[in-house]
């Protein structure tokens, strides 16, 4: 290394001058930016600083030219956690849990020994849909004791005030998913709550509330009748007579061999796209209503949106799902990724159910053409995009 006669090295010196330069520079551009005024002094140190934009994710070519007549969207817990994040019970099933215990301790509606076993199997993470069912079993208006009758005070209770805890990006989600249904998308969710509904009404759109006890309007609603619906297949709170979390509280469907050929052909000529979905296609009404009777589920094409935080879980999942017909996609590595994401897919989506060969109404029943990649191509053929 070369060496002055002071002992300090070339580098260092060239080091030394490259740094003063670089000082000096940005000395007078603060003097030019002061010369100027004061807010572009801040602007010109803005932009020293400001990091450059996120890039935006691409959209998935066979998602994107889905026209919205084309889709269910499957609404999970993420989404309501996302729109109210302070609330609970609706981020998991562990936390509605909670919430009803809490409440149902306030209303002194279980034994002391009742709730131990409750927060003992809530504490060892046994199967939490079991242990809501049973809890519910408990609270039910179906068991016609005294218990039963404050069954809907304790739901109240957990989900109060909704409308004044929802944030302007969960709103953002909303606002999507309903565009695509006022386009012709299908909506089921598993959530108790009715955020959809209440953002609706707030933009002068009129939801119904969907639950299984009513064979007749579930038919309709897979028959493509009731697009401004929306399926609660747990219930909705605002109905607790509706609320089952096993397959044998709705027989009355299962048993009803029109209304599941119905709603099992939806899985079959339609996409699917899961939002804030978890763990729904484990959910046993899930696969009673939709997998259980469906053949080939690897040859369909169902979609799923996730967060891409751990590689590794992120790849395990997308082999999990193939052999149920579903694309595991990333929106992004953060949660507040997802409203962005989801915005600019609706917009695509909506735009091309408008531009394609058909639009507004779906096709007659008897003309639709099976769910799968080779279907997506033959239909899209010819199409303008």
């Amino acid at each position: 290394m070369a060496v002055d006669e002071g002992g300090v090295s070339t580098k260092k010196l060239r080091m030394f001058c490259l740094f003063c330069t670089y000082s000096s520079c940005l000395r007078s551009k603060k003097r030019m930016a002061s010369a100027l005024n004061p807010e572009s002094e801040r602007q010109m140190l803005w932009d020293d600083c400001v990091q450059p934009a996120k890039k935006p994710r691409k959209l998935l070519p066979t998602l994107k030219t889905k026209r919205p007549q084309e889709l269910v969207l499957v609404i999970g817990t993420g989404i309501s956690a996302a729109v109210a994040p302070q609330v609970p019970a609706l981020k998991s099933w562990k936390g509605l849990i909670q919430a009803l215990l809490d409440a149902a301790n306030d209303f002194d509606l279980l034994e002391q020994e009742e709730s131990k076993s409750f927060q003992k199997s809530l504490h060892e993470d046994k199967n939490l849909i079991h242990v809501a069912h049973d809890l519910i079993q408990k609270l039910s208006p179906r068991t016609s004791n005294v218990r039963s009758t404050f069954f809907k005070d304790c739901l109240y209770e957990v989900f109060n005030d909704l409308e004044s805890k929802m944030e302007d990006s969960g709103k953002q989600l909303l606002q999507s998913v309903l565009q695509l249904m006022e386009h012709g998308a299908l909506v089921l969710t598993t959530n108790f709550d009715n955020l959809l509904e209440i953002y609706a009404a707030h933009q002068g759109k009129e939801l119904e509330s969907l639950d299984l006890t009513d064979e007749k309007k579930v038919l309709e609603w897979a028959q493509e009748k009731k697009h401004l619906s929306v399926l609660h297949i747990h219930g909705v709170y605002t109905n607790p007579s509706g609320i089952v979390l096993h397959p044998a509280g709705y027989q009355n469907v299962l048993r009803n061999t029109e209304v599941m050929r119905e709603i099992q052909k939806l899985y079959e000529t339609k996409s699917f796209l899961f939002l804030g979905c978890g763990r729904t296609v484990d959910d046993t009404t899930f696969q009673a209503l939709f997998l259980e009777a469906v053949k080939h589920k690897s040859d369909l094409e169902h979609f799923m949106l996730v967060r891409r935080d751990d590689v590794e879980e992120f790849k395990k999942l997308r082999e999990n799902m193939l052999d149920k017909g579903i694309k595991v996609i990333s929106y992004g590595s953060e949660y507040s990724d997802l409203p962005e994401y989801f915005e600019r897919l609706a917009n695509e989506i909506s735009a091309y159910g408008r531009t394609g060969t058909y639009s507004g109404t779906s096709e007659p029943r008897g003309g639709q053409i099976k769910n799968g990649p080779t279907a997506a191509k033959n239909q899209n053929t010819g199409s303008s995009t």
